[in-house]
């Protein structure tokens, strides 16, 4: 689904960031280390008998809660491009909480034609885990972003929506590539639209649900966050709730980036501003049709500058290698920690955990909305899929 704010910079440095999320915590009994992070699940006594530090029970105090739970909800996993190998394994492994996937993999071009987005090296690994994906039966319905050359674009996807004729072969484009590659549906995923564009992107919207309905496939439309009509800039205005809501089978809100790599450091996803996303889209969605986005990663930021993405598994590396105690905000639902690096520099980590994402899961169960997605990141908390199927067990 939608990737952090402002993070999609370019092809390569995606590629980077996923290499260096994929080292494991340095030094002597690292990996014994994070097996027991995720085995114990927060037991304080039964760490102690592993002599794992007091480090490891902050990353997994989980909330518990309760609440309405919708019929068969939905759980989908997006996984973007550059964690798909990752992501994939994951999905196969706890594929009975798994009731749909979307691999973040398409763009446009300059001309607003629909492409791959992925490097063409990479195009073999894709089709594999497509592959993978099919044999265990989960349907696959990826995601379409006005990604161009490895950037958000505006101009390729604001020339489709304003031009009539354009928007309908866009259409046609869309439903082509569903049916050819039997998918079940797509995300549409078109981003940092303004103002101006509200009315032309409902009426693709619209068109599109309608053409995807009669060709036997679903849409889902991410949208932004928002606890008001206008949100917080024109980018939220461009996006009519209500409209859409009537028009896609998944209303996908991009519950995450409340605090992003550029704004100061803080929860990604804190839990009041959560609820009041929630308790807003309900007021002008179908409550069955609403899916919350689930962050699985974090930020690190150096305090007085700017943050990069982290997984949680880099998260744990870092406090392990810093001899950092992290904290679990209890009022975000959000663990974070503080260390200084080699050149003196003062960092502040606001991560996502199984505690942290557990609070949202009960969110989304106590609102009696469809379901939630995963935006798997990279390499996440394991005992996150433990807690995903207590609070929204999956009918098969």
């Amino acid at each position: 689904m939608r990737p952090i704010r402002r993070f999609v910079e370019s092809v390569r440095e995606r590629r980077e960031r996923r290499e260096r999320f994929e080292v494991l915590p340095a030094g002597p009994g690292a990996a014994h280390r994070v097996r027991a992070f995720s085995r114990f699940g927060g037991s304080v006594w039964l760490l102690a008998l592993i002599a794992v530090s007091v480090l490891v029970v902050a990353f997994l105090v989980v909330p518990r809660g309760g609440g309405p739970v919708a019929q068969s909800p939905v759980v989908v996993a997006s996984l973007p491009f550059w964690n798909l190998g990752n992501g994939t394994e994951m999905v196969v492994k706890h594929r009975d909480s798994v009731n749909e996937v979307s691999p973040w993999i398409y763009g446009l071009d300059a001309n607003g034609r629909v492409l791959e987005q992925y490097p063409p090296e990479q195009t073999a690994e894709v089709g594999g885990r497509i592959a993978q994906l099919r044999e265990a039966g989960i349907p696959i319905v990826p995601s379409l972003a006005n990604i161009t050359d490895g950037s958000w674009a505006y101009e390729p996807v604001a020339a489709v929506l304003h031009d009539p004729a354009r928007r309908h072969r866009h259409v046609a484009e869309i439903v082509e590539l569903v049916e050819r590659e039997n998918y079940a549906g797509i995300d549409i995923d078109y981003e940092n639209l303004r103002a101006g564009d509200r009315q032309v992107f409902t009426d693709f919207v619209t068109e599109l649900g309608a053409a995807l309905d009669a060709a036997g496939r679903t849409l889902s439309v991410a949208v932004f966050a928002k606890d008001s009509d206008t949100g917080y800039d024109e980018r939220n205005v461009a996006q009519d709730y209500a409209a859409i809501g009537r028009a896609a089978d998944q209303v996908r809100l991009m519950g995450y980036d409340f605090h992003w790599n550029t704004s100061p450091p803080g929860a990604v996803a804190p839990i009041g501003w959560i609820r009041a996303v929630l308790d807003y889209a309900k007021t002008q969605i179908p409550p069955e049709r609403i899916v919350l986005g689930v962050p699985l990663y974090g930020y690190d930021w150096v305090v007085g500058g700017e943050g990069t993405g982290v997984t949680w598994l880099k998260a744990f590396q870092l406090a392990t290698e810093h001899r950092a105690q992290p904290q679990y905000d209890a009022a975000a639902q959000a663990p974070w920690f503080r260390y200084t690096d080699e050149q003196g520099r003062e960092h502040e980590v606001w991560f996502e955990n199984a505690a942290s994402s557990k609070a949202k899961f009960e969110a989304a169960r106590g609102a009696g909305i469809g379901g939630v997605y995963l935006w798997m990141f990279g390499y996440e908390d394991t005992d996150t899929w433990h807690e995903l199927a207590r609070s929204l067990p999956v009918e098969k």
